[in-house]
């Protein structure tokens, strides 16, 4: 009877709250559609608008768009409370995501805080999703126009961030950038590649600051949870003989400050309000019950703020501390009885479980599968503790004595050296994600094989061999050695001469040196540098003796990082023209950090490499006018000969360029393959075409780019002149075969030959 109507307590407590959770975020969603933004984003409307700034502005990452990066943007999320449009003043309280094209005023916008009142003269416009908790968008440009300053509280946290920016400024660049990030989430100064290093391996979580490191900072304070209300609690405040409630006091104290330092996202949120809620039970000397904690946190946090149950970093922290506290306890304990020390034990319990739950909705947004994952977590989190605590003793001591800040900053640079570390090798292993089918259908699929897995887990632990086969297979995967992974899925070819990487609307080329050894030229980087990086591991390339920019567009430029990522280059040869300016500049700046010379390309210059060598046809010496001021003219033609093979690459050169390539070399041989010029589009000169008659056209280019490349003229041209087209939108990576008495044949990724 007692359970039934405990059952019955259960169902209706929880009925209660999905109906109150529902309510509230009814009268959210229709709070958004209240007053006058909604309708003036509609009509695309100007105002001014009068706002507070709810949270921090963040620069957005330019990506390559075409041949130039997008113009950088600023981005930040706050409430107007009066706009003023055709004559019309309203006094409103509507929530506005808010982006700004800064020009030269970035840094003024990046240096705003939360609580800072702003004027602002801009368009609205609808967000692009129905589901945004933003009644509109308000697009501005140039500096901001501060009305009011943030508050006291606002500028404190301000002032000790930047405090511990200023203490990290002579670190290494990757303390520089992480000791802020593991500390109060700061990741602005990460590094694109580092980025993804932590997404490869699943060590996002440490840059977004949740509540392992709250329970850092407030294990200083109360000592070890399992002890906090024992007569033998450790910590701070037992040793300054302080009482549980005055304990619990100064915890509550320190959880608030640490979310206004850290900045209330949806992680912070949920440790805080866990954290809250156990510093209650301590403070009343009730014992604590961490998982109905849990979950009076998610309830009060989705009743206070409905759009959390939409937040992915919201649902990965509550995950992930459900798996600590359900799953993790048990894993733990099997894993002592079979002989494993208690703390390792305890670590890979917990970071298995976390893995577990959280695993289908990484999928679900990274559309893939860590395999490195677990054990990456275990190496980092060794570090963990001692760079949260100096990071935080530097934050505290900056304002008081940059000496002594920049001293423990040092110190917390060590362990934090090591989390970079950790995250480098662990993504630049070649198999250390799986490839995974995105959204929901994605990760259900991945969480009813985890469920199933988890089923037989038991069954198949009482069988060491097949635990150790499954253990040696799972290491095959992880490490992929170039043997068994061309036996498995055929790429890359054996004796492939020359590679074209699917890397999206842009260029990038590899040419095999023959030997074996790893060793490759490669020509173009992309515009990306994830793609990039994950074809040359695919191409099994660790050394690079020469990399040739053709040009200083950003979709053969911007994903330089991604080659230099974990490979040896020996020289990067440029073109004469430094066009976009900006572009060539960046190129410099990271040659320069990497200690890589740069060399200008020179024509009728020849270079050999193994079984490879070429020449460079193009651009003429700089004295020599080009045909026009297009950068694209500028590119670095290559005649290449490999194992009996002849191949062109042609960069991006337009017709007037490709004419005078003509004149200047007239005996110009049929080619076996062609790397058809800018993309495949409709500016190529036919008498070109006609006197390289090649056999096969190589064309790189974007699925669904906006630019319409290849054009249909091109690809029939191509056709007329007896070649077979090749297309990195439809076919893929492609590598070239043959020579040396065989016959040519292009290998696909997707397994289809051509011969």
């Amino acid at each position: 009877m007692r359970r039934g109507v405990g059952t019955a307590a259960v169902a209706a407590a929880t009925l209660l709250c999905a109906c109150a959770a529902a309510g509230v975020a009814a009268l959210g969603v229709a709070g958004l559609h209240r007053g006058p933004i909604p309708s003036l984003a509609a009509q695309q409307a100007r105002a001014t608008v009068e706002l507070t700034l709810t949270s921090d502005p963040r620069a957005v990452t330019p990506r390559a768009r075409g041949s130039t990066p997008a113009p950088l943007s600023v981005i930040a999320e706050g409430e107007a409370s009066r706009v003023t449009s055709r004559g019309t003043t309203t006094a409103v309280r509507t929530p506005v995501l808010l982006i700004a094209q800064p020009g030269d005023s970035a840094q003024a916008w990046l240096g705003l805080l939360p609580s800072t009142v702003l004027t602002l003269d801009g368009q609205l416009a609808p967000t692009t999703r129905q589901a945004d908790r933003s009644a509109a968008v308000l697009q501005v440009h140039g500096p901001p126009t501060v009305t009011r300053p943030p508050s006291a509280v606002q500028r404190l946290a301000g002032a000790l961030r930047a405090g511990l920016r200023d203490a990290t400024d002579q670190l290494s660049p990757d303390a520089r950038a992480l000791i802020p990030g593991l500390v109060v989430g700061d990741t602005s100064r990460v590094p694109p590649d580092l980025q993804e290093a932590f997404a490869a391996t699943d060590l996002t979580h440490l840059l977004a600051v949740s509540g392992a490191n709250l329970t850092v900072i407030l294990a200083l304070l109360i000592g070890p949870p399992s002890l906090a209300v024992r007569a033998e609690r450790r910590g701070i405040a037992a040793r300054l003989g302080l009482s549980l409630r005055l304990t619990a006091l100064l915890g509550g104290a320190l959880t608030v400050g640490f979310v206004v330092l850290c900045r209330p996202d949806p992680s912070v949120l949920r440790a805080a309000v866990c954290g809250l809620i156990t510093l209650l039970a301590i403070g009343t000397g009730r014992r604590r019950a961490l998982l109905p904690a849990l979950a009076a946190a998610v309830i009060a946090l989705v009743l206070y703020d409905p759009w959390l149950a939409r937040s992915y970093g919201f649902a990965l922290s509550v995950l992930a501390t459900a798996g600590l506290l359900t799953l993790a306890p048990g894993w733990s304990a099997a894993l002592r009885r079979r002989g494993v020390p208690a703390h390792p034990a305890e670590a890979v319990a917990a970071a298995a479980a976390a893995q577990v739950l959280c695993a289908p909705l990484v999928a679900v947004l990274a559309a893939h599968i860590s395999l490195v994952a677990i054990p990456c977590n275990l190496l980092a989190e060794l570090a963990v503790p001692p760079a949260t605590v100096l990071g935080f003793a530097a934050l505290v001591a900056a304002p008081v004595s940059m000496f002594a800040a920049k001293c423990l900053a040092w110190l917390a640079g060590w362990p934090v050296v090591w989390i970079g570390v950790v995250a480098r090798k662990g993504a630049a292993l070649p198999g250390a994600a799986l490839d995974w089918p995105g959204g929901w259908t994605g990760g259900l699929l991945l969480a009813a094989l985890t469920a199933v897995g988890l089923l037989l887990a038991r069954r198949i632990a009482r069988h060491p061999w097949v635990c150790a086969a499954l253990a040696a297979l799972l290491l095959v995967a992880v490490l992929a050695p170039a043997p068994l992974t061309r036996l498995a899925t055929g790429w890359p070819p054996a004796g492939w001469r020359m590679a074209a990487c699917d890397v999206g609307q842009g260029d990038a080329l590899v040419l095999n040196s023959g030997d074996g050894d790893g060793s490759a030229v490669v020509v173009d980087t992309g515009p990306e540098p994830m793609l990039v990086d994950r074809c040359l591991k695919s191409l099994g390339v660790t050394t690079i003796p020469l990399l040739v920019l053709t040009h200083f567009h950003a979709d053969h430029v911007a994903g330089l990082p991604g080659v230099l990522a974990g490979r040896s280059v020996g020289a990067i040869e440029t073109t004469t023209v430094d066009a976009p300016p900006g572009e060539a500049a960046s190129v410099r700046r990271r040659a320069e950090a990497a200690h890589i010379p740069v060399l200008r390309a020179t024509e009728g210059e020849r270079r050999q490499l193994g079984r490879l060598d070429w020449q460079i046809l193009w651009p003429p010496e700089p004295r020599t006018a080009l045909p026009a001021a297009d950068p694209n003219d500028s590119s670095v033609t290559l005649l290449v000969r490999t194992a009996g093979l002849t191949l062109i690459l042609l960069g991006d050169l337009e017709p007037p360029a490709q004419r005078e390539l003509l004149a200047r070399h007239p005996d110009l041989p049929p080619v076996d393959v062609l790397k058809v010029a800018h993309h495949g589009s409709s500016h190529q000169d036919p008498a070109l075409l006609a006197q390289l008659h090649p056999r096969l056209a190589l064309i790189s280019c974007g699925t669904g780019n906006r630019y319409g490349h290849p054009s249909p003229h091109t690809l029939t041209t191509l056709h007329t002149e007896g070649a077979t087209v090749l297309r990195t939108d439809t076919d893929g990576p492609i590598a070239i075969t043959g020579g040396n008495g065989e016959e040519m044949g292009a290998s696909l990724a997707r397994a289809s030959i051509w011969e």
